[in-house]
C-alpha cells in the first residue's frame, strides 16, 4: 500500500513535532520552509563568534520535551545538555533587585522576608497551581478542541470549577498576597499570554507552578539546540525538508487540497498541515470559499503581544545581571494597559534582558557578552527605525540607572527586530510574537479550529490554535494534529 503524503508548511516547533510524529506513523512527510534556515521563530544566526537565538529564550516545562523525545525512544540528553538556572532569574524593582531562588525552601524564605507569613499562602497557591497543571497537562492540552463535547465529562466539568476557569488570576493572587513586589512576580508569567491579569483565567496560575516549582532551564549551546535535535530526529525518521520555498497557493479537487504550490514548485499531498501563521494560511493561501474564518473574525481576535528585540554583541563582560533579568521598575499595570487596553508604544516600558553567555561560554567570544533585549508591545503598531532607536536609548538609560553600566560604548554588534520583521519573516498576523491571547473566550474549544471546515485534509497547528502560545504548547499542538491525521488514515 502506497504511503500517504503529508506536506507541512513551516518548520517551527509545532511543524517539526508534527513531522516527527507523522513520519513515525509511516507517513511520507515533506516540510516546506519559506526562510533559508529551519526553526521558525526559534531560528538562530551568527556574527563574528556570537551565536544568537532569534526567538524563545525560556526553557520551562522540561517534562514536555522529555516526553516528546521519549516517544521516539530518545532522550533529551541525546541532543543537548540541560542546566537548571539558580537563581532562576533576577527582577529589578524601583528600589532594589531580587534574585528568585530555584529551591522551594529558599523561595519560601524569600516570600516571608517580603511579606511575613506569606510562605503559607504561597504553598496554598502553588498546591492549587500544581493541581491545575496536572489536570491541564493530562486532560486539556491534548484535546483537539473540535467542540464542547470533549469537555462534557463529569471529571472534567468538576475540574473546570476547581481550575477556576471563571475567575481571574489577579483576583486569586490579590486574595492571597498584599506585597506589590510579590504580586508583580506572580503576575509576570501571564504578561506574555496575551491579556491583562484581570482578563486571564485563574487556570493559568499553572504557569506559576511551571516557573517556581519546575524551574527555569537552559540547553547548552542555546535554545536552537532543541530545533537541531528535532531536525536530526526528523531526518532519521525520513522527513524531507525544502527551505527557501514560499507556499503561496493550493490546488483543490474533490473537497481536498491536492497540492501546495510555490512560484516554482508544487508538492502533491494527501494531507496538508499549516504550521505557518494560521491567519496567513487561512486568508492568503486558501481560496475564498475554503477559509475557516472571515477577515472580521480575525480582526476581532485578541492577540498576544508583539516585541521589540535587540541582539547585541558586547566587547566586554556585563556585570550586575544574571542569565534572565526582568525590569519591573516602572508601572506594571500601565504597560499591560498599553499593550491590551489602549494599544500604543509604552510610556514607561517594562523590559527583559537575556544574557545567556553568563551560563554558556560557547555563544560569545572569550571575554565578551551575548545580550538579547526585549520590550513587549501591542501588536500592529507603526514600526520605524526611529521608534526602535528611541526605545533602545530608553532601555540603555534604565540599565545605567539600575545596573550602573552604559552598554552603548561596549556594542560590537547590534541588530534590531520588531513588528515589520515578524510580518516579513513569519507572515505574523499584526506582527504578533506570541500568537493568540489566552483569554477565557479564546481558550480550549474556543480557539481557531485545528481542522479546516471545508476541506477534509487540511489541518492547522501552532500558537494560533490548540492548545496555545509558547514552546511546550507548540510541541503538543504538533503532536495533537499528527494524532488526528493518523486516526483518519487508520480509520
Amino acid at each position: 500500500m502506497e504511503r500517504k503524503k503529508v506536506v507541512i508548511i513551516g518548520s517551527g516547533f509545532s511543524g517539526l513535532a508534527s513531522a516527527c510524529s507523522l513520519a513515525q506513523g509511516g507517513v511520507d512527510v515533506t516540510v516546506v520552509e519559506k526562510n533559508d534556515s529551519l526553526g521558525g521563530r526559534a531560528r538562530k544566526f551568527q556574527h563574528d563568534g556570537f551565536l544568537f537565538d532569534m526567538g524563545p529564550s525560556w526553557y520551562w516545562m522540561p517534562e514536555v520535551f522529555d516526553q516528546f523525545f521519549e516517544k521516539f525512544g530518545k532522550k533529551v540528553s541525546d541532543y543537548y545538555t540541560l542546566e537548571r538556572l539558580d537563581p532562576s532569574y533576577r527582577v529589578y524593582f524601583e528600589d532594589e533587585y531580587v534574585d528568585i531562588p530555584a529551591t522551594m525552601p529558599e523561595l519560601y524564605k524569600f516570600f516571608d522576608f517580603h511579606e511575613p507569613g506569606s510562605s503559607k499562602q504561597l504553598k496554598k497557591f502553588l498546591d492549587e497551581a500544581e493541581y491545575k497543571y496536572q489536570v491541564g497537562m493530562d486532560e486539556f492540552v491534548w484535546k483537539p478542541g473540535h467542540g464542547i463535547t470533549e469537555f462534557i465529562d463529569s471529571r472534567v466539568v468538576k475540574s473546570l470549577f476547581k481550575l477556576q476557569m471563571f475567575s481571574s488570576i489577579d483576583k486569586q493572587i490579590r486574595k492571597l498576597f498584599k506585597n506589590p513586589k510579590l504580586i508583580k512576580l506572580l503576575e509576570f508569567p501571564v504578561l506574555f499570554l496575551g491579556a491583562t491579569p484581570a482578563d486571564t483565567p485563574a487556570l493559568y496560575s499553572l504557569m506559576n507552578y511551571a516557573d517556581l516549582k519546575l524551574g527555569t532551564w537552559y540547553p547548552q549551546g542555546g535554545m536552537h539546540k532543541i530545533i537541531e535535535g528535532m531536525v536530526s530526529l526528523a531526518k532519521e525518521l525520513g522527513v524531507n525538508f525544502e527551505t527557501e520555498t514560499n507556499i503561496n497557493g493550493v490546488t483543490i479537487g474533490n473537497g481536498k487540497v491536492q497540492s501546495a504550490n510555490s512560484s516554482s514548485s508544487s508538492f502533491e499531498c494527501d494531507y496538508l498541515v499549516a504550521s505557518a501563521d494560521y491567519h496567513h494560511v487561512d486568508q492568503h493561501i486558501m481560496p475564498k470559499g475554503f477559509r475557516n474564518y472571515s477577515a472580521e473574525y480575525w480582526d476581532s481576535r485578541t492577540m498576544a503581544p508583539s516585541s521589540l528585540l535587540f541582539y547585541l554583541g558586547l566587547n566586554g563582560r556585563l556585570e550586575g545581571i544574571k542569565h534572565h533579568n526582568l525590569f519591573f521598575d516602572e508601572d506594571f499595570d500601565l504597560h499591560a494597559e498599553e499593550i491590551y487596553k489602549n494599544p500604543k508604544w509604552p510610556s514607561k516600558p517594562l523590559f527583559y534582558i537575556c544574557c545567556p553567555s553568563k551560563t554558556d561560554k560557547s555563544i560569545a567570544p572569550a571575554g565578551k557578552e551575548n545580550v538579547f533585549l526585549l520590550v513587549p508591545l501591542a501588536p500592529d503598531l507603526e514600526d520605524s527605525e526611529e521608534m526602535r532607536e528611541k526605545y533602545f536609548h530608553i532601555i540603555c538609560e534604565r540599565i545605567i540607572d539600575k545596573v550602573g553600566v552604559d552598554i552603548r560604548p561596549m556594542i560590537e554588534y547590534k541588530r534590531s527586530y520588531c513588528m515589520n520583521d515578524f510580518k516579513n519573516d513569519y507572515n505574523a498576523y499584526k506582527g504578533n510574537a506570541y500568537g493568540l491571547a489566552n483569554t477565557l473566550f479564546q481558550t480550549a474549544f474556543l480557539k481557531p479550529k485545528l481542522k479546516n471546515k471545508h476541506l477534509q485534509n487540511v489541518y492547522y497547528t501552532g500558537q494560533l490554535t490548540t492548545p496555545g502560545p509558547g514552546v511546550p504548547p507548540s510541541l503538543i499542538s504538533g503532536q495533537v494534529v499528527a494524532a488526528e491525521i493518523l486516526k483518519t488514515i487508520k480509520a
